[in-house]
């Protein structure tokens, strides 16, 4: 696992200047989807491998040159009360900014004006699917704003929290799923806070979610998933299945880069030179995604508990009984 996180931090750090802001990184009609959601991505697994690996080690060195960098292309948070002011209301600075705050790069003059702006009623009933509202909350926390009679935040609203059937699994429920694991649980810095009910179903039916996606080539999404098993297996033990490994991993192109998924074949054989910009947007997420999955996986305890008892809720949540 470690060689598979290095060589896909290699691959991000040799795409470095795409994650750069640009010059419409202000701008009112700028694609935020191509220039803050890249970098925030980027500072969001980078500061997980520094939390989890030691100072010695070489992922650590590479995901910290990767987290200043992406630093620095914010002006060192600078830009985050710019950004603020032009889009008072949106969430994704707060996001973003979040990512940096855990690895304890600050801006306090960005946080003390979005602590102004989160006590507006306006803030507050801003319309948001659950998992957003999650990500959303637990963004607040990480830079010290605290909703005033702010109950905890309502996880049975989302898919995963409601302990769905399981056969009503799609692609959208797969990544809402991921993000409530990954809110919950820290980006995989405090498993210990995924209620237990929770860890029990994921226990039963991850492996077969996690195999229906790699069989359908689902690459970005099957690096979540395994991101997932490794963040449960940090409380019962288990492993995720070795062959699951093997099919990701065998996906991955000359250079370590993972695809989001087989639709584009023609373009991921041709390689970066076809269109180098198109390639990057295609690559860049899932390879951030493994080299956190991967971490995560090398950095199990080394004494394991035995494996936790999967068996079904009364009723099977759907399943057979």
């Amino acid at each position: 696992m470690r060689t598979a996180a290095g060589d896909a931090l290699a691959w991000v750090d040799s795409r470095r200047a795409d994650f750069a802001l640009g010059e419409d990184a202000l701008a009112a009609d700028g694609e935020v989807d191509r220039s803050w959601k890249p970098l925030g991505e980027l500072a969001q697994v980078c500061a997980t491998v520094t939390r989890l690996t030691e100072p010695a080690d070489p992922l650590h060195a590479r995901a910290r040159e990767l987290l200043d960098f992406a630093w620095q292309e914010t002006r060192e948070g600078e830009l985050f009360p710019r950004l603020q002011r032009l889009e008072p209301f949106a969430t994704y600075p707060l996001e973003v900014y979040a990512a940096f705050a855990a690895a304890g790069l600050r801006h306090p003059a960005f946080e003390q004006a979005a602590a102004v702006v989160a006590r507006t009623r306006g803030w507050r009933l801003t319309e948001q699917d659950p998992t957003r509202r999650l990500g959303v909350l637990r963004a607040e926390e990480r830079c010290g704003i605290h909703r005033f009679a702010q109950a905890p935040p309502e996880l049975p609203q989302t898919w995963l929290g409601g302990l769905p059937e399981p056969w009503t699994f799609g692609r959208d429920a797969g990544y809402a799923l991921t993000h409530v694991v990954f809110h919950l649980g820290d980006w995989g810095r405090d498993a210990s806070a995924l209620p237990p009910d929770l860890v029990a179903y994921l226990g039963d039916w991850l492996p077969p979610w996690l195999d229906t996606c790699l069989e359908a080539g689902l690459w970005d999404l099957g690096a979540e998933l395994l991101a997932v098993a490794a963040t449960v297996a940090r409380t019962t033990g288990e492993d995720a299945p070795a062959g699951d490994w093997r099919r990701l991993l065998a996906a991955r192109g000359p250079s370590g880069e993972l695809p989001l998924d087989d639709r584009d074949l023609d373009e991921i054989a041709a390689g970066p030179g076809s269109d180098g910009d198109r390639y990057f947007l295609h690559h860049y997420h899932s390879t951030l995604m493994a080299a956190f999955a991967a971490v995560l996986d090398a950095a199990r305890p080394a004494g394991r508990p035995e494996p936790a008892a999967a068996g079904r809720r009364p009723g099977g949540q759907g399943a057979p009984s």
